[in-house]
């Protein structure tokens, strides 16, 4: 953890006239003034008149004070560069190298304590605002019970922890002293360099880390103690979780996770006045940031009915199916859980076989179709593929009892009924993403009992089968959790997409939560449009029966590798499932491991064809050859090892996707003249990208 190394100092300084932060060897009895102790600036008189006068001639010109407001208050969103010192102009206000174009901003030299008040004030409506959001269910009756028993897991887990060490007090004591010695030393360390000593640090920086890429968080010797203390406590605690004894494998696996969780909720980067930037945007800004950001907060609040929506992107740049899912197409059927999709071709001529996308239910299926630079589908129909995708319905209390049999039923065989309808193929291709290729491949096992070979090749992005390494989503998988997740479930119907968010938010907390909450609601900064995030941030609900199903008979039982499944009474044995597999995985997923794919390539009986693309869950996959990003490895066959296939892979630079549709095109090379959705026999009900995709959670 750390921040790129800066020029050494004893202070924290700015340009001439700017604000000097933290406590340097210099200072003297003259900075015990609370009005001088954190700028060089001439003294304000108290009297408003005086005090004007004074400033006045102690700054340069300013734009009108009432201006300076509006900017703070409604204006363009502005930020230091990235050294966080303003980049001066010789003919005008300081500049930011983040602003918008067009946009000045000069920082202050000192607080304008009229304008602070009056700041101070609104961060006090808008904090009761969001208070009242917070607490609008809870006093109407209707709060979550799910937060309160994943804290109650959390202690529970973290107590078990605690009893393994207090077993061991000969231990606990050593543990205690490793902590306790490792302080006094960074203490010493930091006494030794305000005396202008240079000192290696302890805690060495991690540039990688932004969290402390501020200057002060090394070049002060104050915050560089508050960082390394809190590098040495967050090691040393996942320390004690990897040293206790007696703990079981999932224990130990849940410890780990939360202790993760905390240490990056207590970093002092999150806090307003343990992290220098945050406490000179604040006076530069004489609290402007933290109203902005209490208005966000308020907001997002409110948006999520009482819990917190981590605003990621801006929001209001993106609508689905204007900037976002645009390939033209059709939706040519429609059912209670699905709409069918069909999207035009873009070739004279295409594949005889059409291909089936089955896309996570937990997700929305535009992650395949963000842009057309990005876009997948897109990509696949310019290749001469005649493509449908399906598209879940957002479920609601209708939905409650709709299971995995149905999801399998009047979503992946309704759509190939359809696809036969329209094209008047029996034979498809198929792919399923995600949890998507989890129902495909079960779905391919419940096929193969039934005889029925509709499906002659399927591919699987990032997708798990076998569930023994299923990383760290097992957190969130054991009786007691489920049975927590069920009691949420029951008097709805189904689970809030805002949860499922958050459990992926939190695999990354740092850079998926906590940079958002300080960039956001602590600098009052309105993110940057994302199309990556407003999709992952456009949350689904799961309907109860079927996640349900899903988190019992996969994560926690692991049912569908061993052939103990069974869905509308038919036993799923993959390994009587024969035809051509192309079994994506990616190289830094977190969410479906890359040897978790490995180990599901042998659960199938035929032919599989184990690609690992470089990159993680999303990225992996939606990589387009045109911007030669990344890379792929292949192999052979996935033998017995993992790291044996991977020593012996083969790298290629780029996108996967021509090897993909080259395998594609081996197995059915045939042509016929390009298609319109619905063929002439379904009509088109819409235009793509359909009304299911368009629901809100």
């Amino acid at each position: 953890m750390g921040k790129k190394a800066g020029k050494r100092g004893t202070g924290l300084s700015e340009p001439d006239g700017q604000i000097r932060l933290g406590v340097t060897a210099g200072m003297r009895k003259k900075n015990m003034a609370a009005s001088a102790k954190l700028a060089r600036t001439p003294a304000v008189s108290s009297s408003p008149k005086k005090g004007r006068a004074q400033k006045k001639r102690a700054q340069e010109p300013r734009v009108k004070k009432a201006r300076i407001k509006k900017a703070q208050l409604e204006g363009p969103d502005i930020e230091l560069n990235r050294n966080h010192a303003p980049a001066r102009h010789a003919n005008g206000p300081t500049a930011t190298a983040d602003a918008e174009p067009g946009v000045r901003y000069k920082p202050s030299p000192h607080p304008d304590f009229d304008e602070l008040a009056a700041n101070l004030g609104r961060l006090a409506d808008e904090t009761a605002r969001a208070t009242n959001a917070y607490l609008k269910p809870h006093l109407a009756g209707e709060p979550s019970k799910l937060a309160s028993a994943e804290i109650a897991e959390m202690t529970r887990t973290l107590g078990r922890i605690a009893e393994g060490w207090l077993a061991e007090p000969q231990r606990a004591v050593e543990a205690q002293a490793r902590l306790t010695s490792g302080f006094i030393k960074l203490w010493g360390d930091t006494l030794r360099r305000f005396q202008g000593e240079q000192v290696p640090q302890a805690q060495p920086t991690d540039h990688g880390d932004r969290r402390f890429k501020d200057p002060a968080w090394t070049e002060n010797p104050f915050f560089d103690f508050l960082r390394q203390s809190y590098v040495h406590a967050a090691s040393w605690a996942e320390d004690m979780v990897k040293e206790a004894q007696g703990i079981d494998a999932h224990t130990r696996h849940k410890a780990e996770f939360y202790v993760r969780q905390l240490a990056s909720a207590l970093s002092p980067s999150n806090f307003v006045a343990l992290n220098p930037e945050l406490i000179r945007q604040t006076i530069e800004q004489n609290g402007a940031n933290l109203v902005r950001g209490a208005q966000m907060l308020a907001e997002d609040v409110e948006a999520g009915g009482g819990e917190l929506r981590v605003r990621q992107t801006d929001g209001a740049t993106f609508e689905v199916g204007v900037n976002l899912a645009i390939t033209p197409g059709a939706v040519v059927f429609r059912n209670d859980l699905i709409e069918l999709i069909q999207y035009a071709a873009s070739t004279e001529t295409v594949l005889r076989r059409p291909l089936l996308i089955v896309p996570p239910w937990i997700n929305k299926f535009y992650i395949l179709d963000l842009n057309p630079e990005k876009s997948f589908i897109r990509w696949a129909v310019a290749q001469g593929l005649t493509v449908f995708v399906v598209s879940w319905v957002n479920p609601d209390a209708r939905h409650a009892q709709k299971s995995f049999d149905a999801y399998m039923k009047e979503g992946i065989f309704a759509a190939l009924d359809a696809i036969k309808t329209a094209t008047g193929e029996e034979k498809v291709a198929a792919i399923g993403y995600c949890v998507g290729g989890t129902l495909l491949s079960a779905a391919l096992g419940y096929m193969a009992a039934k005889g029925d070979r509709r499906i002659k090749s399927a591919t699987l992005f990032t997708t798990q089968v076998d569930f023994k390494h299923a990383g760290d989503l097992q957190v969130f998988v054991d009786e007691e959790q489920i049975r927590a997740v069920e009691e949420e479930m029951g008097p709805r119907g189904f689970l809030d997409g805002n949860r499922m968010a958050t459990a992926f938010n939190m695999l990354r907390p740092n850079d998926l939560i906590w940079r958002y909450v300080v960039d956001v609601y602590l600098k009052g900064k309105a993110p940057m449009p994302f199309d990556l995030l407003f999709w992952n941030s456009d949350s689904t609900r799961m309907p109860a029966a079927n996640h349900s199903f899903y988190l019992r008979n996969c994560y926690l039982e692991n049912k569908l590798s061993q052939g103990r499944m069974v869905i509308d009474g038919v036993a799923i044995d993959l390994g009587k499932v024969s035809i051509p597999i192309y079994n994506l995985a990616a190289k830094e997923d977190h969410i479906a491991p890359a040897i978790s794919a490995f180990e599901g390539s042998h659960c199938f009986g035929g032919e599989v064809r184990y690609v690992m693309a470089g990159s993680g869950h999303i990225a992996g996959v939606v990589n387009p050859p045109a911007k030669q990003k990344y890379q792929y490895w292949t192999g052979g066959p996935a033998g017995a090892s993992f790291q044996d296939w991977v020593q012996g892979a083969t790298e290629h630079k780029g996108s996967w996707w021509p090897d993909w549709f080259a395998w594609i095109e081996r197995q059915a090379p045939a042509r016929v003249p390009a298609r319109e959705p619905g063929g002439g026999k379904l009509a088109p009900l819409c235009a793509a990208p359909g009304t299911y995709v368009k629901m809100k959670a």
